[in-house]
């Protein structure tokens, strides 16, 4: 271990591993430690007898649930917009060849105290019961407008600079009511708070353009895909991936204590007693707890059920939004599902999950809303945990540290993280235009 590296990441964490990976796609020497013998740090995947030790305390669940290496559950289950970033760097990296994906069934949205499938189209528009006859009027001519409009050429602008008129101005344009504005930007811009009604809408446009593209890509019933046996597969992947560039992996490194110069600068890792030297650390939050702060927590709850959540046309995959509003709350609640067709539980078997940013030390009553959708359950689980993120100057200390994950599904705040540190630590951007079908489906 005693050897010098350019880059040494701790931690096996999603964004962890998809930095490792990109680094040593570029060619740098990357060495790459966890503390535990499992990987995915916080993101990691369980089988059930690692799911009861940690929520429940025993080791031995309950033998009508089925098998325990039939499960395979996602602590931060999200699902990855076909055509979004996520792909592009999964595809970037060629760590794709690793992963088979299978598109997921359905998305929905909560809207006054019913569920609906997320009209994506001019055409869903004119269909969906979200709206009566006028409203689908306005909103398809909206519609139609996004799925037109090319930043590049002026004449599709229609007279409007996106980069200036707000979400909420570019809206009025088009009379849409509250409703309308709640499902477009929570469940197809995937806004986490009302904030963005006072941007520029241009970025709302594209997320909505993103949207319709994903959805288009697999002609399934959502825009999303998930990875066949669940996101413990993701560090999995890019491990073998940075294996092939001459990336080190470790695992069950105890400690993995960050040293630094006189400078102050991260210069080496050390583990067991011995130290390995670097030029820059990435890690998440738990390496480094004195350079991070609490900015929030999330409040999640993970329920097996034995079958799908109701109102969702039998979906066996779905993610369901419950806008901020229709709640009376101040962020998004989150509604995952994911079953036997994806692998990360026995045949007839679904695990859900219900997130969402802790306004209350109470998850049970907080998540009610979310749990009230489920229909019966055979185990249900509650968890909270802070969300960290970094306060250190990375020019200064070289220590590059990711964001705790958010109550999001979805993958989109995930990677802009990566992304930005990606820039930091190198100075370059990735370069994202790649060929997306290079990730197809998985065959049925």
């Amino acid at each position: 271990m005693d050897e010098e590296y350019d880059v040494i990441v701790l931690g096996t964490g999603l964004k962890e591993c998809i930095l490792s990976g990109l680094l040593s796609v570029d060619g740098l020497k990357v060495l790459h430690m966890d503390r535990n013998d499992y990987y995915g740090g916080e993101s990691s995947s369980l089988n059930l007898i690692q799911l009861w030790k940690r929520l429940r305390g025993s080791d031995k669940p309950p033998a009508h649930l089925g098998s325990s290496r039939d499960y395979n559950v996602d602590m931060i289950p999200k699902f990855m917009m076909a055509n979004g970033t996520l792909v592009r760097v999964l595809i970037h990296t060629d760590v794709t060849k690793y992963l088979s994906f299978k598109a997921v069934d359905g998305s929905y949205v909560f809207n006054k105290g019913k569920v609906h499938k997320v009209p994506a189209t001019d055409m869903e528009a004119l269909k969906s019961p979200l709206m009566g006859l006028f409203e689908k009027r306005r909103a398809r001519k909206f519609f139609i407008y996004v799925q037109e409009y090319d930043e590049n050429d002026p004449k599709t602008h229609g007279g409007l600079d996106l980069t200036r008129v707000t979400t909420k101005e570019l809206i009025a344009k088009y009379g849409l009511d509250d409703n309308t504005v709640d499902f477009i930007g929570h469940a197809l811009a995937l806004h986490r708070d009302d904030r963005y009604l006072n941007e520029p809408a241009l970025d709302t446009v594209k997320r909505m353009k993103l949207y319709a593209e994903s959805l288009a890509r697999f002609q399934g019933g959502s825009p999303y895909i998930y990875p066949l046996y669940g996101l413990g597969e993701l560090p999995q992947a890019f491990a073998r991936l940075s294996a092939v560039y001459g990336g080190t992996y470790m695992l069950n490194k105890p400690e993995c204590k960050v040293e630094f110069d006189e400078e102050g600068k991260a210069c080496g890792v050390t583990s067991e007693g011995e130290t390995a030297k670097c030029k820059k650390v990435v890690c998440d939050p738990s390496y480094l707890p004195n350079k991070v702060r609490k900015v929030g927590k999330v409040a999640r709850a993970i329920a097996i059920m034995s079958h799908p959540i109701p109102n969702t046309d039998d979906s066996h995959s779905v993610q369901v939004i419950l806008p901020q509003k229709q709640l009376g709350r101040k962020s998004d609640m989150y509604l995952f599902c994911c079953s036997y067709t994806h692998n990360v539980a026995p045949k007839g078997k679904f695990i859900a999950f219900v997130s969402t940013e802790a306004e209350t030390d109470h998850p049970e009553t907080e998540l009610k809303p979310g749990i009230d959708l489920l229909g019966p359950v055979d185990e249900i689980f509650f968890d909270i945990y802070d969300r960290l993120e970094p306060v250190n100057e990375p020019s200064l200390d070289h220590c590059f540290i990711s964001t705790s994950y958010d109550a999001t599904t979805h993958f989109e705040s995930t990677v802009m993280d990566v992304l930005s540190l990606y820039t930091k630590i190198t100075g370059k951007t990735v370069d994202l235009s790649v060929d997306l079908s290079a990730a197809s489906a998985a065959d049925e």
